[in-house]
Protein backbone atom coordinates (compact mmCIF):
# COMPACT_ATOMS: atom_id res chain seq x y z
CA UNK A 1 0.00 0.00 0.00
CA UNK A 2 0.94 3.21 -1.18
CA UNK A 3 0.72 7.16 0.96
CA UNK A 4 -2.58 7.26 -0.54
CA UNK A 5 -3.64 4.16 0.66
CA UNK A 6 -2.27 4.97 3.98
CA UNK A 7 -4.21 7.91 4.24
CA UNK A 8 -7.31 6.40 2.53
CA UNK A 9 -7.49 3.99 5.60
CA UNK A 10 -6.56 6.83 8.08
CA UNK A 11 -9.13 9.34 7.02
CA UNK A 12 -11.74 6.73 7.10
CA UNK A 13 -10.65 5.26 10.46
CA UNK A 14 -10.63 8.63 12.06
CA UNK A 15 -13.87 9.30 10.92
CA UNK A 16 -15.08 6.15 12.23
CA UNK A 17 -16.07 4.79 7.90
CA UNK A 18 -16.23 1.31 7.02
CA UNK A 19 -13.48 1.01 4.03
CA UNK A 20 -15.48 -1.05 1.27
CA UNK A 21 -13.60 -1.35 -1.72
CA UNK A 22 -15.82 0.90 -3.71
CA UNK A 23 -15.35 3.88 -0.89
CA UNK A 24 -11.66 3.60 -1.23
CA UNK A 25 -11.96 4.15 -4.85
CA UNK A 26 -14.33 6.76 -4.59
CA UNK A 27 -12.10 8.71 -1.79
CA UNK A 28 -8.34 8.01 -3.52
CA UNK A 29 -9.76 9.74 -6.43
CA UNK A 30 -11.26 12.29 -4.09
CA UNK A 31 -8.03 12.88 -2.62
CA UNK A 32 -5.66 12.68 -6.22
CA UNK A 33 -8.18 15.80 -7.10
CA UNK A 34 -6.64 18.95 -7.80
CA UNK A 35 -9.69 20.65 -9.16
CA UNK A 36 -13.29 20.41 -7.52
CA UNK A 37 -15.26 17.32 -9.02
CA UNK A 38 -19.34 16.78 -8.83
CA UNK A 39 -20.78 13.74 -8.58
CA UNK A 40 -20.82 13.02 -12.32
CA UNK A 41 -17.30 13.82 -12.94
CA UNK A 42 -16.35 11.85 -9.90
CA UNK A 43 -18.39 8.82 -11.46
CA UNK A 44 -16.46 9.37 -14.93
CA UNK A 45 -12.90 8.80 -13.00
CA UNK A 46 -13.58 6.06 -10.42
CA UNK A 47 -15.36 4.40 -13.37
CA UNK A 48 -12.00 4.08 -14.91
CA UNK A 49 -10.94 2.38 -11.82
CA UNK A 50 -13.37 0.26 -10.74
CA UNK A 51 -16.73 0.24 -13.71
CA UNK A 52 -18.98 -1.08 -11.34
CA UNK A 53 -19.54 1.53 -8.95
CA UNK A 54 -22.54 3.25 -10.19
CA UNK A 55 -23.96 6.50 -9.84
CA UNK A 56 -25.91 6.39 -6.60
CA UNK A 57 -23.34 4.84 -4.84
CA UNK A 58 -21.14 8.08 -5.75
CA UNK A 59 -23.92 10.08 -4.12
CA UNK A 60 -24.31 7.79 -0.95
CA UNK A 61 -20.47 7.41 -0.68
CA UNK A 62 -20.47 11.89 -0.80
CA UNK A 63 -23.63 12.17 1.52
CA UNK A 64 -21.46 9.86 4.11
CA UNK A 65 -18.29 11.28 3.71
CA UNK A 66 -19.21 15.02 4.24
CA UNK A 67 -21.67 13.83 7.40
CA UNK A 68 -18.71 12.90 8.52
CA UNK A 69 -16.29 15.88 7.91
CA UNK A 70 -14.19 14.14 5.31
CA UNK A 71 -15.52 16.19 2.53
CA UNK A 72 -16.34 19.88 2.17
CA UNK A 73 -19.54 20.58 -0.36
CA UNK A 74 -19.43 23.48 -2.46
CA UNK A 75 -22.08 25.42 -3.71
CA UNK A 76 -20.89 27.47 -6.65
CA UNK A 77 -23.11 29.12 -7.78
CA UNK A 78 -25.96 27.99 -10.36
CA UNK A 79 -23.71 24.39 -10.64
CA UNK A 80 -24.15 20.94 -9.04
CA UNK A 81 -22.91 20.93 -5.87
CA UNK A 82 -18.86 20.15 -5.57
CA UNK A 83 -16.57 17.97 -3.67
CA UNK A 84 -13.37 18.34 -1.72
CA UNK A 85 -11.17 16.67 0.89
CA UNK A 86 -11.11 18.51 4.40
CA UNK A 87 -7.31 17.06 5.31
CA UNK A 88 -6.55 20.34 3.50
CA UNK A 89 -5.05 23.29 4.52
CA UNK A 90 -6.93 26.89 4.67
CA UNK A 91 -7.60 28.05 1.26
CA UNK A 92 -10.55 30.61 -0.29
CA UNK A 93 -11.58 30.15 -3.73
CA UNK A 94 -12.09 32.26 -7.29
CA UNK A 95 -14.56 30.86 -9.37
CA UNK A 96 -14.61 31.83 -13.04
CA UNK A 97 -18.25 31.93 -13.78
CA UNK A 98 -17.52 31.80 -17.80
CA UNK A 99 -16.32 28.29 -17.46
CA UNK A 100 -17.24 27.10 -13.76
CA UNK A 101 -13.10 26.92 -12.87
CA UNK A 102 -12.11 27.02 -9.83
CA UNK A 103 -8.68 28.70 -8.38
CA UNK A 104 -7.77 28.15 -5.00
CA UNK A 105 -5.32 30.78 -3.35
CA UNK A 106 -4.58 31.36 0.23
CA UNK A 107 -3.66 35.06 1.27
CA UNK A 108 -2.45 36.04 4.52
CA UNK A 109 -3.29 39.57 4.06
CA UNK A 110 -7.25 38.86 3.40
CA UNK A 111 -7.08 36.40 6.64
CA UNK A 112 -5.73 39.09 8.92
CA UNK A 113 -8.23 41.62 7.08
CA UNK A 114 -10.56 39.32 8.78
CA UNK A 115 -9.23 38.77 11.98
CA UNK A 116 -9.41 42.47 12.10
CA UNK A 117 -12.96 42.87 10.94
CA UNK A 118 -14.15 40.67 13.39
CA UNK A 119 -12.53 41.78 16.55
CA UNK A 120 -13.43 45.36 15.84
CA UNK A 121 -17.07 44.47 15.83
CA UNK A 122 -16.47 42.76 19.37
CA UNK A 123 -16.29 38.79 17.35
CA UNK A 124 -14.16 35.74 16.77
CA UNK A 125 -13.50 33.56 13.66
CA UNK A 126 -14.71 30.47 14.37
CA UNK A 127 -14.90 29.44 10.58
CA UNK A 128 -15.36 31.13 7.17
CA UNK A 129 -15.66 31.10 3.77
CA UNK A 130 -14.54 33.18 0.35
CA UNK A 131 -15.70 32.74 -2.66
CA UNK A 132 -14.92 34.97 -5.35
CA UNK A 133 -16.63 34.91 -8.70
CA UNK A 134 -14.43 36.61 -11.62
CA UNK A 135 -14.27 36.21 -14.93
CA UNK A 136 -11.42 37.16 -17.38
CA UNK A 137 -10.44 40.64 -18.13
CA UNK A 138 -11.43 42.33 -21.24
CA UNK A 139 -8.92 43.80 -22.96
CA UNK A 140 -9.07 47.24 -23.72
CA UNK A 141 -9.82 48.25 -27.19
CA UNK A 142 -7.51 50.12 -29.33
CA UNK A 143 -8.42 53.35 -31.11
CA UNK A 144 -7.47 52.48 -34.84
Amino acid sequence: MGAEAIDIVKICKDNGLRLTGQRRVVVKVLLQSTDHPDALELHRRVTKIDPRISLSTIYRTLNVLEAKGVLEKHNFGDGPARFEAVDQEHHDHLIDVTTGKVLEFRSDEIERLQQQIAQQHGFEIISHKLEIYVRPKKSPRRKS
